[in-house]
């Protein structure tokens, strides 16, 4: 047997390339092909179809991905892991039984169960389990193994678990299979998805293949991809994954906490980057436990503002509008996307987006939207709205809480049928392990500097987690990595990211990734399902973050440069935040 485990994944979420398993398959040798379906999201999506259909709760799209290319596995050797199960993994293996009977193919089927917990008030509550129960289901022969709701990196983990014989105190080892997991969950996003060089890449980020991982028997892996398929890995790519919905340095799981600043990264050759040094404690005495509820109700519209007195015009649909419905769980944004002297509409208006939350679907529905429509001739002048009047639409709320580990019985189910219970790790921190410190490293300086946009010299990468985001910057050289570590404080990023600066920062440095982590508290209120944010998964907050121009360091850009001198310290620094909010209302 090769002491080289080869991992690829052909899914990062509930919607992802239709072809990717068939890719993956055909475009070289793999042990394993893993497939991600589940986000916060996806769980409340599925739980409204099981509500519809007690049978459904699991990712439909799976099975027809699977019709096309179970034969080619099968054939070839290569087992598949997936966490498409959801809300309903048994049925979801039964799918794939009759699946295989009807192409008059002989599949093993596993399944992991156990993560769904009885809270009669929630439509969905699921603990994060771990990996062990996949290994146990691939030691029991299982060519496709399903799972609910289990970490991410688990698939990952899992399959290692399987060939390596890991046991529960292999801390290194599992930290390294999860951080090889971590990179390959969210599919192309390490290969150049997504990634803020991307104009950088060999065919300009125009179809990223999708990643591989070659693990070894200590944890360490090569992230690479197929030969000939788009996009590119590299130590940045890798990196952005790696910072991708984190928050300290210690990743807390259920079979290991695993140190993200002991992760090491090298370039091993083209499209090849070596993940190594990478370091576990014991995992933590509890599991999370991912809940959804319905929260009612919501709808919106949005009013096209043209031309003069765009805060007058906002104004009178404000009050409008709450004439006619009411004030309560209403909610007004006003993006100001119009210009000064413009030539044409678009470029001269603004867009109003009124929302509206309620508990009372009428309220919400056409008593909301056909109010907005009655505005037509009664409002401001050029009074316009981008759709029709709408019904309401139902929105989750999704939190987040734990529960013991040895209280949620996590079970494999073998092809065979047997059941096999999986015992918690013996060993864990009562509490995890401790927060990592502020750091306080450097501060202003007398230099030239250039006015510039802050992604001339680091990238970034943002997502969500509930209602916090995440933001992590890398700088891209030893350079930019000394100053920005001093330079981008957290009153820094309140000041460059306004709508950050009444909410809880942290801020963790990460010195192997040259990269800070940002996790901002209830940026996204109540979840994804719930947020009427522009930008509600809070995937652009990087981007955002990098145009924002700042007064860079001449020696590390190239352009003109002025005298800069000492001011006050990062905390009081003035005028970063001049230009973000030009106009009344926004």
């Amino acid at each position: 047997m090769s002491d080289v485990l080869r991992v690829g994944n052909a899914s990062g979420f509930y919607g992802d390339r239709f072809t990717a398993w068939r890719e993956m398959l055909d475009g070289g040798d793999l042990d394993v092909l893993t497939g991600d379906y589940l986000a916060e999201l996806t769980m409340l999506i599925l739980g409204r179809d099981r509500l519809r259909d007690p049978s459904l709760g699991y990712a439909k799209t799976f099975l027809r991905q699977l019709e096309g290319c179970l034969g080619t596995a099968l054939d070839r050797g290569v087992r598949i892991v997936t966490n498409a199960g959801g809300l309903n993994p048994a049925g979801l293996a039964a799918a794939i039984g009759s699946l295989a009977d009807r192409l008059g193919l002989t599949v093993r089927v596993g399944y992991v169960e156990g993560d769904a917990l009885a809270r009669p008030d929630a439509l969905t509550a699921n603990a994060y389990l771990g990996a062990y129960g996949i290994a146990a289901c691939l030691g029991g022969g299982a060519d496709v193994v399903v799972t609910g709701r289990v970490t991410d990196a688990s698939l990952v983990v899992g399959s290692a678990i399987a060939r390596f014989g890991w046991g529960r105190d292999d801390l290194d080892a599992l930290a390294g299979a999860t951080v090889a997991g971590h990179l390959l969950e969210c599919g192309a996003q390490v290969t150049g998805g997504n990634f803020s060089f991307f104009t950088e890449l060999p065919d300009g980020g125009r179809r990223p293949g999708f990643p591989v991982a070659e693990l070894h028997p200590d944890g360490s892996c090569v992230i690479t991809k197929h030969p000939g398929t788009g996009g590119a890995v590299t130590v940045e790519t890798v990196t952005a994954q790696l910072l991708y919905e984190v928050g300290g340095p210690a990743y807390l799981g259920p079979d290991v906490v695993t140190r993200l600043d002991t992760v090491e990264l090298a370039a091993d050759g083209p499209d090849r980057v070596r993940v190594s040094g990478v370091r576990g404690t014991p995992p933590p005495g509890t599991l999370k436990v991912g809940v959804n509820n319905l929260g009612g109700f919501r709808n919106s519209m949005t009013f096209v503002l043209c031309g003069l007195d765009v805060p007058a015009k906002a104004a009178l649909v404000r009050s409008q509008i709450e004439a006619a419905v009411g004030t309560e769980g209403l909610e007004f944004t006003l993006a100001r996307t119009d210009h000064v002297d413009a030539v044409d509409t678009e470029a001269a208006s603004a867009l109003l987006h009124v929302h509206l939350r309620d508990g009372d679907k009428a309220r919400a529905g056409r008593a909301f939207s056909a109010a907005a429509v009655e505005l037509a001739l009664a409002s401001y002048p050029g009074c316009t709205l981008t759709t029709l009047p709408g019904d309401a639409t139902p929105y989750g709320v999704f939190t987040a809480d734990a529960v013991p580990q040895d209280a949620v019985p996590h079970v494999a189910v073998l092809p065979s049928g047997e059941r096999v219970p999986i015992a918690p790790p013996p060993t864990m921190c009562a509490e995890g392990p401790p927060a990592h410190p502020q750091a306080t490293a450097g501060g202003p300086s007398a230099h030239l500097t250039r006015r510039a946009p802050l992604g001339e010299l680091v990238g970034a990468r943002s997502g969500d987690k509930g209602g916090d985001a995440n933001l992590g910057v890398w700088a891209r050289t030893d350079a930019t990595w000394s100053w920005l570590r001093g330079w981008l404080t957290i009153a820094r990023l309140r000041e460059l990211l306004p709508e950050t600066a009444p909410l809880t920062v942290e801020r963790y440095e990460l010195p192997n990734l040259r990269a800070v982590n940002f996790v901002v508290r209830g940026l996204l209120g109540q979840g994804v399902a719930a947020s009427t944010r522009f930008d509600p998964q809070a995937k652009a907050l990087g981007e955002l973050l990098r145009s924002r121009l700042v007064d860079l360091p001449a020696e590390l850009t190239t352009g003109p440069a002025v005298d800069s001198t000492p001011g006050p310290a990062a905390d009081d620094t003035p005028g970063l935040g001049d230009g973000s909010a030009p106009w009344e209302g926004r």
